[in-house]
């Protein structure tokens, strides 16, 4: 019986973990990903750390969770923002001339994370998961059956692009009024900026909000409305069983969760407005190297 790797492929650190049948993490390795020196850089340090937690044990399967936009299909890393200068990395490819075993996949890093979840998290007692993860950006995953529903082209869940206020701010290279630009944790941090001349991004922001003031409170009940928004035509559109948030911003607790569940049912159809659960992710900053090795079990 060989081991299953879990790679979580960050635009800051990648991560290598082995990951045990029941979902806890066995070994972990953790570097800076270094993107600016190239992805065969990258990937040879990767191969190393996986050489390095195998030691002499058969690796059976490896699961790699990476920034979109990705091709699942083909294992190709096409031109993540925050991989800038990785175009058309044939990531699977590449790890297949090292490694004898066929069984290596590559999937969106937040469809990895909701595959974490969906079996051992917050969605395990649910057919129907959507994940949310608030962080950098906005992503998205969908798992149903305990399955990742990928979408034909592998763009499923790029919900930090879905507009919500047409012509509105414009955030990275996504669309005006897209989500991400609104309720993602850089985008709060730059919103805040702009606007008020408050440093320190979104974590600076939301101690303001504790602390009563008034300006801070407003860039995040901006936020919040955009992702009750977002969460609102999501329903509509899939009605899964559990949406399961994790990301950074979701970290400030209370500071968001109570005015979020108040604030999605305003955007529901009547029948849906207790319908809708809304559940904290429970695997933390480990579900994408365990999402990952899911991948290829």
């Amino acid at each position: 019986m060989g081991i299953h790797i879990g790679i979580d492929l960050g635009g800051t650190n990648v991560r290598v973990a082995i990951i045990n049948k029941n979902g806890t993490v066995n070994e972990l390795l953790q570097e800076q990903t270094e993107p600016e020196k190239g992805p065969v850089h990258t990937i040879n340090n990767i191969i190393r750390m996986i050489e390095t937690l195998a030691e002499d044990e058969k690796v059976e399967g490896i699961g790699v969770g990476a920034p979109g936009p990705l091709d699942p299909y083909r294992g190709v890393i096409l031109n993540p923002p925050n991989l800038p200068g990785w175009e058309e990395v044939y990531l699977v490819d590449a790890l297949k001339k090292y490694f004898s075993t066929d069984n290596i996949q590559l999937n969106n890093d937040a469809n990895a994370a909701a595959l974490a979840e969906a079996q051992f998290g917050s969605g395990k007692e649910y057919n129907s998961v959507f994940y949310i993860t608030v962080s950098t950006g906005v992503g998205g995953g969908l798992v149903i059956g305990g399955k990742v529903f990928s979408g034909a082209q592998g763009y499923s869940g790029e919900i930090g692009n879905m507009i919500l206020n047409p012509g509105g701010y414009q955030y990275s290279n996504l669309n005006k009024g897209a989500l991400e630009g609104y309720a993602s944790g850089t985008a709060i941090g730059q919103r805040a900026y702009q606007l008020y001349e408050i440093e320190g991004g979104a974590e600076a922001v939301f101690e303001l909000v504790s602390e009563g003031d008034q300006r801070a409170q407003r860039i995040v009940d901006e936020a919040i409305e955009y992702l009750a928004m977002g969460i609102a035509n999501l329903t509509h559109t899939i009605n899964p069983d559990v949406f399961v948030i994790g990301g950074g911003v979701m970290k400030a607790g209370d500071l968001i969760w109570v005015p979020l569940r108040e604030k999605v049912k305003k955007y529901l159809y009547p029948g849906l407005v207790d319908k809708v659960n809304l559940q904290p992710a429970a695997l933390s900053g480990d579900s994408g190297v365990i999402g990952a090795s899911l991948l290829a079990q």
